[in-house]
């Protein structure tokens, strides 16, 4: 599998970076993170240990269904729809159509790594 690198940084951050790309005045680097979160508790929410247990369930035991998920962990079918929905707009899992359209988790990635900078980095003048 591969490692998700992740970010933090508000909207106004994000925002600046992409006109930026946009423009030209900046090249995305592949040791940039590709997905970004808002804040630090938002990241601590999405990879909770209860959420990371779900990830480990699903990677271990590949269930074949939300219900047969639902099953295996005690939790309620549609709580495990709305926090898998969440992770997959993070890239962390991805949920397949399947025959009947039966939904079918996926983790996605083994590993992720926060880039979280302390402090503005300064360019020399």
């Amino acid at each position: 599998m591969t490692t998700l690198k992740v970010g933090i940084a508000n909207y106004e951050e994000m925002k600046a970076r992409t006109m930026a790309v946009a423009r030209g005045e900046r090249r995305v680097s592949f040791r940039e993170p590709k997905v970004w979160f808002t804040s630090t508790e938002s990241f601590a929410k999405v990879l909770s240990a209860g959420n990371r247990k779900l990830l480990r369930v699903i990677a271990e035991q590949a269930p074949g269904s939300l219900d047969e998920l639902a099953r295996m962990t005690g939790k309620a079918k549609s709580n495990l729809s709305r926090t898998l929905r969440t992770m997959e707009g993070y890239g962390l899992v991805r949920l397949e159509r399947g025959e009947r359209g039966r939904i079918t988790p996926k983790v996605a990635h083994d590993r992720v790594e926060l880039d979280l900078p302390l402090t503005l980095s300064r360019k020399a003048g």
